[in-house]
Parts: C-alpha cells; sequence; structure tokens
C-alpha cells in the first residue's frame, strides 16, 4: 500500500521507516530541505537504535523516500498520516494543535475520493473532528475518512514496539477505513485481540489516559521511595514485593529523580487541561504533575546531604543528561533542574552522556562536558548517575575512586549494588535505600522511647 507520512520527526521518521520495512512503499514529507538532504544521505537526525540501518536499507530498496511537494506526495496515497509536533502550549499546558490544523487545510484540497487520513500525532479529545471539519470545509465532495491511531513508541525502543506492540489502537466508525487500517498493520501478523477497533474520540482519549496512569505509577513508586528513606525500608524490594501481584505488575516501579522525555509532562499536562474544559477534573493527574515537578526540584538536596551538606566550592561529576537510556532526548529530563540547582548551590559541574551531549549544550551553560565517565569523575568530590545507561551499570569502581577527590556516589536510579560500591571505599546514597542508618523505623524508634 501507498502512505504519505507528513512530518519526518521522531515519530513520523521511526513510523514511516517501520511501514517501509514491512512491505508498503511510503513518503515521508516535511518542510526542512537540510533535514530531507541529510536523510536522503543516510543521516539520522534522532538516536534510535537501529533506526539508521531501516532507514537506509528502505531507501535503497526505494520503498521509502523523502520529499518536500506535499500534493504529489498524496496524490495516489491509500493513507495519509498526520505526524506533526503537538508541544504543550504556553499558559494552560493543552497541546498546541497549530501543526496539525496547518496540514489539515493545506491538505483537504489535495486528497481524491478514498483516501483515508490517519492522526498519528498525540491529540486531545475531538481533534480528530477538527480535522474532518477542515477537511471537509475544503473539499466538500471528497470521499475521505478521519482515523485516530495513536502511537505507542518508546524512545530507545521505537522499532521493537512498531513491529510487536502490546496494542495498536484505531479509531473510526467508517467500515472502509477500518479495513484498509487492518491492511496496513497485516505484514505485523498480530492476534487479533491486540487490535482495538474503537470511535476516534476513544482512540484520542486512550493515548493520555494510558501515559497518565505510567506517570502516575511512576510518581507513585517515588512517594514510597521518599518513605522508604525515613522508616528504613529497601523501595526495590517494596516494588519487587508489590510487582509480583499480577494486578499492578513490576513495570514503571522504579524510583528515581523524576519523570521527563517528550511524552509524559507533556500529555499529563494535556488531560489535566482536557478534563478541566470538560468540567471533570483529574485530581489525581493534577496531583502527579505538581509532585514531579517538585521533585525534579528538590532532587538536588538528596546530592547535597551526600556531600555532607554543602556542594559550595565542590566538583560534581554527572553521569546522565538524557530523560533515560538509548536516547539523545533532553527534553524534560531531571538532569537539567539537578544541574542548575547544583550550580546555584556553589557547585562546579563535569558531565557526560553518551549521546545527549549536544543537546545539552543548547540548554545548560558553564557546564564541562566530558568524553566519558572517568574523565568526568576527575577531581570531583561526588559523582551521581541520573540516567540508567547501561555503561554506568558497569562502572570500574577502583578506577572511578583513583580519579575522584571525594568517592561520594549518589545513585539516583538505583542501578548501582550498594553494598559492592560501599566495599570499593566509596559513601553510597541511593533512592528510597533505607539510609535512616540503623534500619529501624524512626518511628518506631520514637515509640520504644
Amino acid at each position: 500500500m501507498k502512505i504519505t507520512m507528513i512530518g519526518a520527526g521522531y515519530v513520523g521518521l521511526v513510523s514511516g521507516a517501520c511501514f517501509a520495512d514491512i512491505g508498503h512503499d511510503v513518503i515521508c514529507v516535511d518542510r526542512d530541505e537540510t533535514k530531507l538532504d541529510a536523510l536522503r544521505a543516510g543521516s539520522i537526525p534522532i538516536y534510535e537504535p537501529g533506526l539508521e540501518q531501516i532507514v537506509t536499507d528502505n531507501v535503497r530498496a526505494e520503498r521509502l523516500s523523502f520529499s518536500a511537494d506535499l500534493e504529489a506526495s498524496v496524490k495516489d496515497a491509500d493513507a495519509v498520516f498526520i505526524a506533526v509536533g503537538t508541544p504543550s502550549r504556553a499558559g494552560d499546558g493543552l497541546a498546541d494543535l497549530t501543526h496539525v490544523y496547518t496540514v489539515a487545510r493545506t491538505l483537504a484540497p489535495m486528497l481524491a475520493d478514498g483516501t483515508i487520513v490517519v492522526t498519528k500525532s498525540t491529540v486531545p479529545v475531538g481533534t480528530g473532528d477538527e480535522i474532518e471539519h477542515l477537511i471537509r470545509s475544503g473539499n466538500p465532495t471528497a470521499d475521505i475518512a478521519v482515523v485516530s491511531n495513536p502511537e505507542f513508541l518508546r524512545e530507545g525502543s521505537a522499532i521493537a514496539d512498531f513491529k510487536e506492540p502490546d496494542r495498536i489502537v484505531i479509531g473510526t466508525d467508517d467500515v472502509n477505513a477500518r479495513g484498509v487500517m487492518r491492511d496496513l498493520y497485516a505484514p505485523l501478523g498480530l492476534d487479533k485481540d491486540r487490535i482495538l477497533m474503537t470511535g476516534r474520540r476513544t482512540a484520542e482519549l486512550t493515548k493520555y489516559a494510558a501515559n497518565s496512569f505510567l506517570a502516575m505509577k511512576v510518581t507513585y513508586i517515588n512517594e514510597i521511595a521518599d518513605l522508604c528513606e525515613k522508616v528504613g525500608a529497601d523501595v526495590l524490594d517494596v516494588a519487587q514485593g508489590i510487582g509480583m501481584d499480577n494486578r499492578i505488575g513490576r513495570k514503571f516501579l522504579n524510583a528515581g529523580p523524576g519523570i521527563g522525555g517528550s511524552c509524559f509532562p507533556k500529555d499529563t499536562l494535556a488531560l489535566v487541561r482536557t478534563a478541566h474544559d470538560a468540567d471533570s477534573p483529574m485530581r489525581l493527574v493534577e496531583t502527579t504533575v505538581t509532585i514531579n515537578d517538585q521533585r525534579k526540584r528538590s532532587i538536588s538536596k538528596k546530592v547535597i546531604r551526600g556531600c555532607g551538606g554543602s556542594v559550595r566550592g565542590k566538583t560534581i561529576a554527572v553521569l546522565g543528561l538524557t530523560f533515560k537510556p538509548d536516547t539523545d532526548d533532553v527534553r524534560e529530563s531531571p538532569a537539567l533542574p539537578l544541574i542548575r540547582a547544583l550550580q546555584d548551590a556553589g557547585a562546579r559541574i563535569r558531565a557526560f552522556d553518551p549521546e545527549g551531549t549536544e543537546q545539552a549544550r543548547d540548554l545548560l551553560s558553564n557546564v564541562t562536558y566530558c568524553d566519558d565517565a572517568y574523565h568526568a569523575a576527575e577531581g570531583t568530590d561526588a559523582v551521581v548517575i541520573v540516567t540508567e545507561w547501561a555503561i554506568f551499570r558497569n562502572l570500574d569502581l577502583t578506577r572511578l575512586k583513583e580519579t575522584m577527590a571525594t568517592p561520594v556516589m549518589v545513585d539516583l536510579r538505583n542501578i548501582q549494588n550498594p553494598d559492592v560500591v560501599r566495599m570499593a571505599g566509596f559513601s553510597y546514597h541511593g533512592v528510597g535505600r533505607g539510609e535512616s542508618g540503623d534500619g529501624l523505623s524512626p518511628l518506631l524508634v520514637q515509640a520504644a522511647e
């Protein structure tokens, strides 16, 4: 089938390349000619494991191409996907749909009868209705259908998520459109129970509901971690204990410095705003947003405590700048407010990230960027692990200690074994690891007294 993907950003490029890789003919459309030239030459503007090879292979096989000519690209398309950005709108947090609606207006007169327009961008409930209205206003006689097909791609594992998805959600009541969407995904060979056919508004809401639920789950375990530190419990064992309940599950129960990335912060804000506009406020999600914002600002206090109560005049090594491993995305990364807070407290910062350094340079100042973790740790008073990159799990602790002025490790992702780190001569501080001293709850101590 012939697919036009409007937008060659993260979602559009990954989806377009993967659709091509399963046998469809795909044109990715973008206005940025520099980006298009780079893509044609095999240069990928984002870091996503495996993506460069898939793009290269499918361009060579002539199943994937790139163009700035929208009209020519949609002329013979069976499905036209809208995959442009929907950032949080300044002031109220609702998704900014400017680009989505501009595409809809521009696209309208170009569409032939039978074309399916698919919204891949993350959009609030009711956006598909407005897209359909704009298209029908610009092309009243066209026989088209507008479908919601939200993406559930995780940065760092997006290709596997596309090819082996937990679920595919397709929102439309149009029988023909449902058939076209089934055919698009048919090469994946999915069981029927992994494809949800539903209404368009339901599909739109499902994406926000999923991300907001996961954000609440992470925020919950972060608050449990704080309690663990107060009462001498271990959050890893607590997470394991509750995660073994199959009604809860272990995923997204890893305590840390807060939620980051391009999806969870943006989508929770948008859902909160949508709920307010519908006069159905979502207090749990509102609280999740507030707690997460506070956590990212306050996590520096853990580092400062680990350094003896002050970092003024001290040098701190920050390992990890991206919001998660296997990506170069630093949007809403906890590393950014952490570094700024430590600088405000008088610390000097040395930093290393395998992929996110160039992106961080545009957002941070007065940071010394280093070539590896050991270079970053040279002469420092503490090393702080912010992102759970695999290379930070396997640090040579002897080498690390030798290069530091003071062997202090603050592990904000709990990826190191505290006993091993301490045996190597470090003062170790994790998140929710029961660091109250004797491990006895202060409440019980108080009661005994």
